[in-house]
C-alpha cells in the first residue's frame, strides 16, 4: 500500500502546477458587481466522452436547465484548445450515445438511431421507424446493435428470427440489427413485462437484460391539503436478470441482481454485481455466470451501522480490461481506500470465482474516489482529497504492473482546485478530467499523464464576469456540541471595514452525504449556490458553510455520526457555525440568516425553532419537514431506516428528527421556496409544513413560494431567476443595515 503523502514528495518537483485561469483569456476588466443574470449564464459540463482517435472529446453543456452537446479538441498538453463546437444534431443529452466505426458519434433520438459526424458533416438517421426503439446498445464488434421495440409495435411486426417468447402480454422484442445491412433477429418477442437494461458479452455472443416491473403508484390527499390536489409517490420494484443468446433462443434466468449499472464483465462467460442489502448494513460483490447457478461471493463487508460511501465515489468492483483483477473502494480502515483483488490467473470460460484477499493500494487519512483502468490494464486514474485540508481533490495514478503489492502512486495535478472524475484517453497517455477553484467553476480540463502538462478544454463563465472579484474560502473549525471540531468554509468579503459590524449567512449544504470545497462545488446543483454566495460576499455579507456530521470528505467515523441521531447532534454542529461568527468582531451576530437546501432545508427548520433568536431570518428550500413522512415514502424508507431504523423501533429519534413537532417556537421570519415535481423531498413537506406554521399562527412570519413543475435542484432560468431575486430580497429586508464596503 502507497501514501499519497509520500507519492507527492517524489513526483512533486516535475508535476507542471495547475494553471487555475483560462490561458486564452486575461482577468475580465470589468469591475461592476456579480448580477443574477451573470449567476444563469454559468454553464456546466459533464458526460465527456473520448472519440476513438484520442483526438476530440464530446461532452454535455448546461446553461440553467437547458443543455446541448458540444464537441471539443483534445490538442497536445498546454496547447490551447480552441472554443467547443456544439452539434445540434445530436440533441441535449449524451445518454446511450456511442461510436460509430467511422468515428461519428451514434445517437438514439426520438426513437430512432442518428449519425452525427463530429467535423460539422450533416447528420443523418441509420434508421427511421414508426415504432419506438429503446435502450439501444452497440454490439462489441460495432457491426451490430441491440434495443427494445416498443409492444405496440411489436404486436404488428412479424418474427424476423430464431427469437422465442416467454409468453404472457406483449411487452416489447429484443431485436438485434445488422448496422451495415439493416436485418433484424427477433431475440426475444412478446415479453410479459418490458425490457431494460441491454449488456452485450465481450464476445458479442450474449444479452444480458432486466425484466422491468412497473412502478406502483401510491396516491396521497391527506385531510390538511384537501381532495382536490392528489399527491402521488413512486415505489420501484426490482425486476429479474436474464442471459439470452444474441442469435435468439431460451433465456436463462439469473436472478434478482438489482440495477444494472453495478455490472462489469470480466470475460464472455462472467460479470460481477455489486449489492447492498435493504438495510445498508451489507455490501456484497458476486461473480455472476450468464450459464445461470448461483452468484459467488468475491468479497462482502458487513456494517455495524450502515454502508455509507455516497454513490459519487464509484465505490463498485471494476474488472480490469484484461480480466484478472477488480478494483473497488472500501472504507473498512475507516477513510475510503482503492483495493485490487485478483480473480483469476487467467482468462477462462470456465472461471470457477478463483480470487485472492484484496490488496489496499491507499492509505492515510484521505478518500480516494472514482478508479478507473487504463486500457492496457496497468494502471488505475482516480482522485483523492488531501489530508487536513478536505475540500481539495487531486488526479492520481496507480502503477499496477504484475503485483498491485508494489504499486506506486504518482500525483498528476497540484495546486489550489478541486479536480474529479479522470477518464483515460483510448490510447492511455491522457485524461480528461473535471476541474473547479476559488475563481473557476467547472470546467473540463485535458492532462498528459506522463509531462504533467494541461490544456483546457472549455470556459464555462460568462466573460462579464470578473473573476479577480471572487472570494476565496477559508478553511476553519470550530466546536460542536460534543467538543468535536466542525470543519467550515468562511468567506470574508474583499476590502470588508472591519471596524465596523457587517451581517452573515450560514449556509448548510444538502444531501447529508456532500461537503463544500475549496472553491465552486463540483455538482452542478450546488455550484449555483456556491454562486449566488459569491453574489452575497459582493453585498457585504460574511458568509460560513459548515461540514457537520454526516458530511462526505472526512472520513468513516464523521460520516457515520449521524448514527441513530438525524437531526441532534448533526443539526447543532451546523446551527453552531453562528457561534464561530460571534467570535469575529466584524460580524453583527444580530444579523445572522440561516438557509439551505435539502438536507439543509431541514436543518434550517431545526435552528430556526430549536434556537428560535439566533438567527434573524430563515430559508427553506426543499427541505424535510418530518422524517416520519420520509420513511413513508418507499423511495426514501430504506435510506432512513439505515440510519435511524423505523419510527416504532425509535420514536425519541423521530422525535428530534421532526421539525414539525415544534414549529410552534418559531420567533423571525422564514421563506420556504419548493418545487412541485420534487421527488428528492415530495412537495407535500412544506404543504404540511406551512399548515401546521398557520394552525399555530405564525402565518405572519412565513412566505411560502410555490415553482410549478420543478424538481428537487432548482434548473430552469425563470425559477432560479425569481428564486435567487427572493433570497436576496429577503435577506436584505431581515439583514441589511449599514456595513457598507470600502474601497
Amino acid at each position: 500500500m502507497v501514501t499519497l503523502a509520500s507519492a507527492v514528495v517524489v513526483s512533486m518537483i516535475i508535476a507542471r502546477p495547475f494553471t487555475s485561469a483560462s490561458p486564452a483569456r486575461a482577468a475580465s476588466a470589468s469591475t461592476a458587481p456579480l448580477t443574477i443574470e451573470q449567476l444563469i449564464d454559468i454553464r456546466h459540463p459533464s458526460n465527456p466522452m473520448w472519440s476513438p482517435d484520442g483526438r476530440h472529446v464530446v461532452f454535455v453543456w448546461d446553461r440553467a436547465g437547458v443543455s446541448k452537446v458540444y464537441v471539443a479538441d483534445a490538442p497536445a498538453a498546454a496547447q490551447t484548445a480552441p472554443a467547443p463546437r456544439e452539434l445540434p444534431a445530436a440533441g441535449s443529452q449524451l445518454i446511450g450515445a456511442f461510436w460509430g466505426s467511422d468515428g461519428a458519434l451514434m445517437v438514439p433520438k426520438n426513437g430512432d438511431l442518428w449519425r452525427v459526424p463530429i467535423d460539422g458533416g450533416a447528420a443523418s438517421a441509420v434508421w427511421t421507424t414508426p415504432a419506438i426503439e429503446s435502450n439501444i446498445v452497440p454490439a462489441p464488434d460495432g457491426a451490430r446493435v441491440a434495443f427494445i421495440r416498443s409492444a405496440a409495435a411489436s404486436a404488428a411486426t412479424p418474427a424476423a428470427g430464431n427469437g422465442r417468447g416467454r409468453g404472457g402480454a406483449a411487452g416489447g422484442e429484443l431485436i438485434v440489427r445488422s448496422l451495415a445491412d439493416g436485418r433484424e433477429t427477433v431475440v426475444l418477442q412478446g415479453e410479459a413485462r418490458p425490457i431494460g437494461a441491454l449488456s452485450w458479452s465481450p464476445d458479442g455472443q450474449t444479452l444480458v437484460f432486466n425484466d422491468v416491473h412497473p412502478p406502483i403508484r401510491h396516491e396521497q390527499t391527506p385531510e390538511y391539503s384537501g381532495t382536490k390536489i392528489i399527491y402521488t409517490i413512486t415505489e420501484n420494484v426490482p425486476g429479474e436478470t436474464s442471459a439470452v443468446p444474441a442469435a435468439g433462443g431460451a433465456a436463462t434466468p439469473l436472478g434478482m441482481l438489482g440495477g444494472f449499472g453495478g455490472r462489469r464483465w470480466l470475460d464472455a462467460r462472467h460479470f460481477v454485481v455489486d449489492r447492498t442489502s435493504a438495510d445498508f448494513k451489507r455490501r456484497t460483490t458476486s461473480l455472476v455466470d450468464v450459464g445461470g447457478g448461483a452468484p459467488k461471493t468475491l468479497h462482502e463487508e458487513v456494517k455495524e451501522k450502515f454502508w455509507s460511501i455516497t454513490g459519487d465515489a464509484n465505490a463498485g468492483a471494476q474488472p480490469s480490461p484484461d480480466g484478472k483483477w477488480i478494483a473497488f473502494l472500501s472504507d473498512r480502515d475507516g477513510w475510503d481506500h482503492l483495493y485490487i483483488q485478483r480473480i483469476a490467473s487467467q482468462r477462462s470460460a470456465s472461471l470457477s470465482g478463483e480470487r485472492s484477499d484484496p490488496i489496499q493500494i491507499t492509505k492515510g487519512r484521505f478518500e480516494a474516489w472514482r478508479p478507473t483502468w487504463s486500457p492496457d490494464s496497468t494502471k488505475i486514474a482516480f482522485d483523492a482529497n488531501e489530508p487536513d485540508h478536505y475540500g481539495t481533490r487531486h488526479l492520481y495514478v496507480a502503477a499496477i504492473g504484475s503485483d498491485p503489492s508494489h504499486a506506486t502512486i504518482t500525483p498528476i495535478t497540484i495546486g489550489r482546485g478541486t479536480n474529479i472524475a479522470p477518464q483515460w484517453s483510448p490510447d492511455g497517455t491522457r485524461l480528461v478530467y473535471q476541474h473547479t477553484d476559488p475563481h473557476n467553476s467547472a470546467d473540463l480540463w485535458v492532462v498528459d499523464v506522463a509531462s504533467k502538462k494541461t490544456a483546457r478544454l472549455t470556459d464555462s463563465m460568462p466573460a462579464s464576469m470578473s473573476r479577480e472579484d471572487f472570494v476565496e474560502p477559508q478553511q476553519v473549525k470550530y466546536a460542536g456540541p460534543d467538543g468535536q471540531q466542525v470543519p467550515a468554509w468562511l468567506f470574508v468579503p474583499k476590502n470588508l471595514d472591519r471596524s465596523k459590524k457587517h451581517p452573515a449567512v450560514v449556509w448548510i449544504h444538502g444531501d447529508g452525504v456532500n461537503q463544500n470545497y475549496d472553491g465552486w462545488h463540483v455538482q452542478r446543483n450546488y455550484a449555483v449556490y456556491y454562486s449566488f454566495h459569491q453574489y452575497l460576499l459582493q453585498k457585504g455579507y460574511v458568509v460560513i458553510a459548515p461540514d457537520y456530521r454526516g458530511s462526505i470528505g472526512y472520513g468513516r467515523d464523521w460520516r457515520e455520526g449521524v448514527y441513530m441521531d438525524v437531526g441532534g447532534k448533526d443539526a447543532k454542529d451546523a446551527w453552531m457555525a453562528a457561534n464561530f461568527l460571534k467570535t469575529l468582531n466584524y460580524v453583527d451576530i444580530d444579523r445572522v440568516g440561516v438557509w439551505g437546501l435539502s438536507y439543509g432545508g431541514f436543518f434550517t427548520l431545526i435552528a430556526v425553532t430549536d434556537q428560535p433568536k439566533l438567527f434573524r431570518a430563515g430559508v427553506d428550500v426543499a427541505g424535510v419537514a418530518d422524517y416520519a413522512m420520509y420513511y413513508e415514502d418507499p423511495y426514501h424508507g430504506g435510506w432512513t431506516a439505515s440510519r435511524i431504523g423505523t419510527p416504532e423501533q425509535n420514536p425519541q429519534v423521530y422525535a428530534n428528527a421532526s421539525p414539525l413537532s415544534h414549529v410552534d417556537r418559531l420567533e423571525r421570519p422564514l421563506l420556504v421556496l419548493h418545487g412541485t415535481s420534487d421527488v428528492n423531498v415530495p412537495y407535500l413537506h412544506s404543504v404540511r409544513l406551512i399548515d401546521e406554521l398557520l394552525k399555530k399562527g405564525k402565518g405572519d412570519l412565513v412566505s411560502f413560494m410555490t415553482y410549478p413543475g420543478e424538481f428537487h435542484y432548482f434548473t430552469r432560468e425563470h425559477v432560479l431567476r425569481d428564486a435567487w431575486h427572493r433570497v436576496d430580497d429577503f435577506f436584505a429586508a431581515h439583514l441589511q443595515s449599514g456595513g457598507a464596503l470600502t474601497h
